[in-house]
């Protein structure tokens, strides 16, 4: 199997990092943490101008029908430079369901407004006692007339604070962890009955509790089946962990190269602690971490055009796993082998390391992946 990337991609990957280059070094990032949501308007501006934001979308909806390699090379590249505009948030994952499940007057209606960067969305879906289990629903969506009517609790909304369209999940009937009943809703963020309470995280990004009551929605709210919503909330969040997967590949590769550069310039004793063969054979252990946490990125993208979703979400979970396994570690000897400096908020190795931490409890940590593709009887 030939994984050599094409001109095209190439391209693409030359143009992410040389605009993330030029825009995006660590002193600027802590600028755009204070601006107002916690990211650059400016800078998802020239997301937009480059192409970026309508990257996966059909060329009939204004996008460039790119697929999921083009999205782990950008997300490697978001990755290397600790990127914090809600590109998962809103092309990922709301670019998804609108591609999957969304109607024709759905796409023209949201899909231009990502292309161009007018708009950007979250996904209310984590609710308080409902760990990584995507059915467990609480949140309701009634009938009232031709509309819907939302009521309930979602917490840690990435980018909350600042979408302008919230894509929520809620249960059109059904118990609370019934697979059935499940709908995904359009709800525009300013609309009445909202409640948000935001809040940095732990990796520099910003999230909300978001609270709705008695919120209504029309009829051209519901993407997709409003009774059978889950099959395609798992089909985008596994597009999603295989998104983050990349991206963590993207922080293991930098927080080598920092780790590496760091022992040939700190001195102990009169020379570089590169020179030492103990501290030389952590970075080699390091190097296969990130190599084992590359190849199975590459899976999990291939993954994602598989036909059968067992299949799919086998392989997504099977790679889940290895990332949080190699990030864990990674990040751990890249504190180690800095030594104190690592700790501080000024030095950049430890945000790399937050930022693995956070992607390996999103949607799913090591553990659940692990049980998940135990329960599959493996990969073979």
């Amino acid at each position: 199997m030939d994984f050599d990337l094409t001109e095209e991609q190439r391209l693409l990957k030359d143009s992410v990092e040389g605009l993330l280059g030029d825009a995006y070094d660590f002193e600027a990032r802590k600028k755009y943490m204070k601006e107002p949501g916690g990211w650059s308007k400016a800078i998802w501006g020239r997301f937009a101008e480059q192409g970026l934001l309508g990257l996966p979308f059909a060329e009939d909806d204004g996008g460039f029908g790119a697929g999921a390699v083009e999205t782990m090379i950008v997300m490697e590249a978001l990755g290397r430079a600790l990127v914090i505009e809600p590109y998962l948030a809103t092309v990922v994952i709301a670019g998804g369901l609108l591609r999957h499940g969304g109607s024709a007057a759905q796409k023209e209606a949201h899909i231009p407004s990502i292309i161009d960067g007018a708009k950007t969305f979250a996904f209310a879906q984590l609710e308080k006692n409902s760990r990584y289990d995507l059915a467990d629903v609480t949140t309701s969506a009634k009938k009232k007339g031709d509309g819907w009517i939302i009521d309930g609790e979602k917490f840690v909304v990435l980018n909350g604070e600042a979408a302008d369209t919230f894509v929520v999940t809620a249960r059109t009937r059904g118990g609370q962890r019934d697979a059935n009943g499940i709908g995904v809703f359009l709800v525009p963020a300013n609309a009445k009955g909202i409640v948000k309470k935001t809040y940095p995280t732990q990796d520099g990004l910003h999230g909300a509790d978001v609270t709705f009551t008695g919120v209504e929605v029309g009829a051209d709210a519901v993407i997709g089946d409003g009774e059978n919503g889950l099959p395609l909330i798992e089909r985008v969040v596994d597009e999603a962990r295989s998104a983050l997967c990349a991206e963590a590949v993207g922080l293991m590769d930098e927080s080598l190269k920092a780790t590496v550069e760091y022992l040939k310039t700190r001195k102990q004793f009169g020379v570089p602690i590169g020179s030492f063969q103990t501290l030389q054979h952590r970075a080699a252990d390091m190097f296969v971490a990130v190599e084992q946490a590359r190849s199975m990125s590459m899976f999990a993208t291939m993954a994602c055009d598989f036909d059968d979703a067992k299949e799919r979400s086998t392989a997504v979970a099977a790679a889940k796993v290895q990332i949080g396994k190699s990030g864990k570690f990674v990040g751990q000897q890249s504190i180690q082998l800095h030594g104190g400096i690592g700790m501080t908020m000024e030095a950049k190795i430890g945000h790399y390391f937050k930022r693995l931490t956070m992607i390996e409890n999103t949607f799913g940590d090591t553990e659940y992946h692990l049980r998940r593709v135990t329960a599959a009887g493996g990969l073979v």
